[in-house]
C-alpha cells in the first residue's frame, strides 16, 4: 500500500459523540498530513440499533466541524458504496472464501442451547465462551458430518459463521500509539464473523472493507483493543496484507473515573455531540456544540488537543495548521480529560479574534434575539465594546442587554452602594447638563469630567450613579460608550426614570 488512506466507519446507532469526531479529526488530519485520503464509510450492518437519521447527523456534523471526506455515501469515490448494508454481495464472496480455510466453521447452536450451557458452565463457578475447548462439544461443522451440515442447511436451520481460534499461538501486535503487546489465542473466543441473518458482524465487514478499500491505516478507539487479535488472523486467514493501526485513548469525564458520557454533560451542564439531536423515538433533543454557540473551528481546536500535542505547547491552530503539525507518534497513550472552561476559553479565544463584521454575522443568526429593529450601525457599536468579555455571541446580546432594553429593576446591591438621596440630585443636575452637549464619546468624557470639577465631586460620585441608571447595575464598558450608543433621548430617558423611581 504505497498511499496512505485512512477511514472513519460510524455505525448509525445515534448521534456522533465528542470521542467519534476526535477519531475523524484525527484520520483527516493524519490522511491530509500524508498527503493521502480521508474515507467515511458507514458501518450500519446492526439493523437491531439502527437509528433513523442518525447517517445524515453524522455527515452533517463533520460539515460543520470542517472536516471534509474525499469519499463516502454522498461525495462517492472509486471503492463504492460506502454503506456496509449495500456491501452484501462483497461480504458473501469473501464469506465463501473463509469457508474454504481451516479458519472459519458454521455453529448452529439456537440462543436457547447456548444459555443452558452458560447456565452450566455458571454452577460450577466457570464463564462460559465459545473457544477451543468448548466447540469440539457443541452444535457445529466440526462435529458434525457433512452430510448433517447439509442436511441442517437444506432444512433452513439457522447458523452463523463462527472464527477458528488457532490454540496457543503467541500474536505479537503492534500499535503506532501504544507500541508492541503480546496475547495468547487460547484467551480468545471464536467470534461470530457473520449473523443468523447473513449480514456481517463488525469484525468481518470492516476487515474486508478495509482490504477492499486499500486502506494503510486504522486509527480507532482503544474499546477495539480486544479485537486486534482477531482482526491480525483474520487478515492472515484471507491472505492479505493488514494495515497499521492507532488505538486512541479514552476523553475521559471532567471528574473521576471512567469515560466522557451524555450523563456527565447533563450533569455538568454541557454538550457531549457536535450538533442538536432530536430521538426520533422520545423526541428528546440532546445539546449540541454549534446550537449552543460554539465555532466550528474553535470547537475542532479543543477536541484536536484533547490527546495530542503540536509543537511548542501551542493551543490555538488552525484546521491547516494541524493539518502540517499532525504526528501520530504524538498522541498520547493516556486519556484526555474534559475541560468545560477550556473549551469556553477557546471559543473566547476565536471569537475575539474575528472582526465586528463576522461577529454580526453570528449575532444575527443566534436563534431568539429581538434585533428585528436594531440597526447594524448599532449592533457593530455594541459588539466593538463587548466582544473582548464574550465567550459566545449571544453574550454580546445578553450580557449588554442594557443596550437594547431600559432597566425594569435597579440591583439591590448596586443601588445601596451608589444611590442617596445626594447622588438623585446629581443626577437630575446632570440630565440638565447633557441636554445642551454633544454626543460624541470624547465630548461626552470631557463634559463629565467638567461637570464633577464643578460639583467638587469625585469621578466616582459621578460615575457609580450615573452607570446605574443606565444599566440597573454596575457593570458594563466606559459609560461615555454606553451613553453614546444610547443616544441623548434615551440616556436622558433613563435617568429621570432612575431618578423618579430608585428609592
Amino acid at each position: 500500500m504505497s498511499k496512505v488512506r485512512v477511514r472513519f466507519a460510524p455505525s448509525p446507532t445515534g448521534p456522533l459523540h465528542l470521542g467519534g469526531v476526535r477519531t475523524a479529526l484525527y484520520d483527516y488530519l493524519f490522511a491530509k498530513n500524508q498527503g493521502g485520503d480521508f474515507v467515511l464509510r458507514i458501518e450500519d450492518t446492526d439493523t437491531a440499533r439502527y437509528v433513523e437519521g442518525a447517517e445524515n447527523y453524522i455527515l452533517e456534523a463533520l460539515e460543520w466541524c470542517g472536516i471534509i471526506p474525499d469519499e463516502s455515501p454522498k461525495h462517492g469515490g472509486p471503492f463504492a458504496p460506502y454503506r456496509q448494508s449495500e456491501r452484501r454481495d462483497i461480504y458473501d464472496k469473501h464469506l465463501a472464501e473463509i469457508l474454504k480455510t481451516d479458519s472459519a466453521y458454521l455453529a448452529f447452536d439456537t440462543p436457547e442451547e447456548l444459555d443452558e450451557i452458560r447456565t452450566e458452565f455458571e454452577k460450577n463457578g466457570d464463564v462460559f465462551a465459545y473457544n477451543y475447548i468448548t466447540r469440539n462439544r457443541l452444535k457445529n461443522s466440526l462435529t458434525l458430518s457433512k452430510d448433517e451440515v447439509q442436511k441442517l442447511i437444506d432444512d433452513k436451520v439457522p447458523y452463523v459463521v463462527r472464527f477458528k481460534m488457532p490454540i496457543d499461538r503467541t500474536l505479537v501486535l503492534e500499535d503506532i500509539i501504544r507500541g508492541t503487546s503480546s496475547v495468547n489465542t487460547n484467551t480468545l473466543d471464536d467470534k461470530v464473523l457473520v449473523k443468523h441473518d447473513g449480514m456481517p458482524t463488525y469484525h468481518f465487514a470492516n476487515v474486508v472493507d478495509d482490504h477492499e478499500m486499500e486502506i494503510s491505516h486504522v486509527i480507532r478507539g482503544e474499546e477495539w483493543l480486544p479485537s486486534l487479535g482477531l482482526h491480525y488472523l483474520l487478515y492472515e486467514a484471507m491472505g492479505w496484507e493488514k494495515p497499521e493501526f492507532a488505538h486512541l485513548s479514552l476523553i475521559l469525564k471532567p471528574e473521576g473515573k471512567g469515560k466522557l458520557s451524555k450523563r456527565d454533560g447533563d450533569k455538568f451542564g454541557f454538550p457531549v455531540f457536535p450538533l442538536n439531536f432530536e430521538d426520533p423515538e422520545t423526541g428528546n433533543i440532546s445539546k449540541g456544540y454549534r446550537e449552543e454557540g460554539y465555532l466550528p473551528e474553535a470547537f475542532i481546536n479543543m477536541v484536536a488537543l484533547l490527546g495530542w500535542s503540536p509543537a511548542n505547547d501551542r493551543e490555538i491552530l488552525t484546521l491547516e495548521e494541524m493539518v502540517a503539525e499532525f504526528d501520530l507518534n504524538k498522541v498520547h497513550k493516556a486519556g484526555a480529560r474534559f475541560n468545560k472552561e477550556k473549551a469556553e476559553w477557546f471559543n473566547q479565544e476565536y471569537l475575539k479574534n474575528k472582526s465586528p463584521e463576522e461577529v454580526l454575522v453570528l449575532l444575527r443568526n443566534v436563534e431568539g434575539l429581538d434585533l428585528l429593529n436594531c440597526g447594524d450601525d448599532k449592533l457593530l457599536k455594541v459588539i466593538s465594546l463587548m466582544q473582548e468579555r464574550a465567550t459566545f455571541a449571544k453574550d454580546i446580546y445578553t450580557d449588554g442587554i442594557f443596550f437594547f432594553e431600559a432597566p425594569k429593576e435597579y440591583e439591590e446591591k448596586a443601588v445601596k452602594k451608589a444611590w442617596n438621596p445626594a447622588a438623585a440630585e446629581v443626577m437630575s443636575d446632570f440630565v440638565s447638563h447633557l441636554e445642551t452637549i454633544d454626543f460624541d464619546t470624547e465630548t461626552l468624557k470631557k463634559e463629565i469630567n467638567d461637570f464633577a470639577e464643578s460639583k467638587g465631586l469625585g469621578m466616582g460620585k459621578v460615575m457609580m450613579p450615573l452607570r446605574l441608571c443606565l444599566v440597573g447595575e454596575l457593570k458594563g464598558p466606559d459609560v461615555p460608550d454606553i451613553l453614546q450608543i444610547l443616544g441623548k433621548e434615551e440616556s436622558i430617558a433613563r435617568i429621570r426614570n432612575a431618578v423618579n423611581n430608585i428609592p
